[in-house]
């Protein structure tokens, strides 16, 4: 679909909050075009629970309607909103480049890949309630820290707020408790994917990470973009992955090609300071739901299950500051002189994502002062 972005939510004026989608700088209003009840919800969650006919079926009627040159809303007169309520969210650590860059940086004398990471999908459980739309300023959050140079942690404002440049997917059909999703099931459950930005505290998540992984450090916010784009826009965007070895086990095998060719891009303060590309992720969408449920677990509407930092392989297109800056120690030179190690007070963080001619949705946001 020419112009097209994907499915949010909108409100102009004032009025109640619906269903639109994004065609160039101009939202077509879903509810007010007869396209279904559904849309005229506050959020996506109920087009996004009738499943693949129904995903489909709409995506042809709003080509047709666009075609034929139907009504559209200027973008600049929306205001917009979070996409879908988040019913879950999961983050993974899918990036072959990005993990073998940490653990470099942390395990110097040692072997970067723990053993665990060729052969399955490492993730975690992040907080669903600070999911936010992009545009929403960013809090510096406080917690506990320790360099090691210091006897004892202190208590304040992280000191070394970074980003995280991923993708995530986003569930429309939920699943049974008890019953694996399996690779060949994806397209079933999974209508879309976002930019997102997981925005992490590196000196808070040092300190608290061992034994049990990230929790302060991740948990105060995550934003995502503001219109998910559907995976039947996307068809012509999927190519091979990157070859796995060893090879998986048999829940984790899947047919067809599964890396989204999708070219990305971080800007901070006016700066674009990572360049890379998604098609270079070690572990694919399916396989990172196959292995999430593979204990049973299961899904629902308006989960989100994000893809860890997105990094390539030459400098200059890590997904992360921690990894652009050598753990902060080689700060990168902004467009206005200045320098960054990690993020300062009243930075401004782009993510961008294209695929072809088709633009994801932008993922931006301001850090403000630390609230104490």
């Amino acid at each position: 679909m020419t112009g097209g972005v994907g499915f949010g939510v909108f409100s102009v004026g004032g009025d109640s909050p619906r269903v639109g989608f994004r065609v160039g700088h101009d939202v077509l209003d879903l509810a007010a075009h007869g396209l279904g009840q559904v849309f005229a919800a506050p959020t996506l969650n109920p087009f996004l629970a009738l499943g693949r006919t129904s995903w489909e079926d709409t995506i042809a009627r709003i080509d047709e309607l666009v075609r034929a040159g139907a009504d559209l809303v200027p973008l600049e007169d929306a205001d917009l909103g979070l996409p879908f309520t988040v019913g879950d969210y999961v983050d993974f650590y899918s990036s072959l480049e990005h993990a073998t860059n940490l653990g470099r940086l942390f395990r110097p004398d040692a072997e970067p890949l723990l053993p665990n990471w060729r052969h399955l999908p490492v993730g975690y459980h992040g907080r669903a309630g600070t999911v936010v739309v992009s545009g929403t300023p960013i809090v510096r959050p406080c917690g506990q820290a320790k360099l090691p140079t210091e006897d004892v942690p202190r208590f304040g404002p992280s000191r070394r707020l970074d980003i995280e440049l991923e993708i995530g997917f986003v569930v429309g059909v939920g699943s049974r408790l008890g019953e694996p999703v399996s690779t060949a099931a994806f397209r079933d459950h999974v209508f879309g994917v976002v930019l997102v930005n997981d925005w992490s505290a590196r000196d808070i998540q040092a300190w608290e990470y061992q034994p049990l992984g990230p929790f302060l450090g991740k948990s105060f916010a995550t934003s995502v973009g503001a219109w998910v784009t559907p995976l039947a826009l996307l068809e012509d965007r999927f190519v091979p992955a990157p070859r796995q070895d060893p090879e998986p086990l048999p829940y984790l095998l899947s047919e067809g090609d599964w890396a989204l060719d999708i070219e990305l891009e971080v800007e901070l303060g006016g700066t674009v300071v990572s360049r890379t590309n998604a098609r270079g992720l070690y572990w694919t969408m399916p396989q990172q739901l196959a292995h999430a449920t593979v204990n049973g677990a299961s899904i629902a509407t308006g989960d989100l299950f994000a893809s860890g930092t997105i990094s390539g392989p030459e400098h200059g297109s890590e997904g992360s500051l921690i990894e652009l800056t050598r753990n902060g120690e080689h700060p990168i030179g902004l467009a206005n002189g200045s320098t960054r190690a990690f993020l300062e007070d009243d930075d401004e963080v782009v993510l961008r994502g294209r695929a072809g001619e088709l633009e994801l949705a932008e993922v931006r946001g301001v850090v403000v002062p630390a609230r104490r």
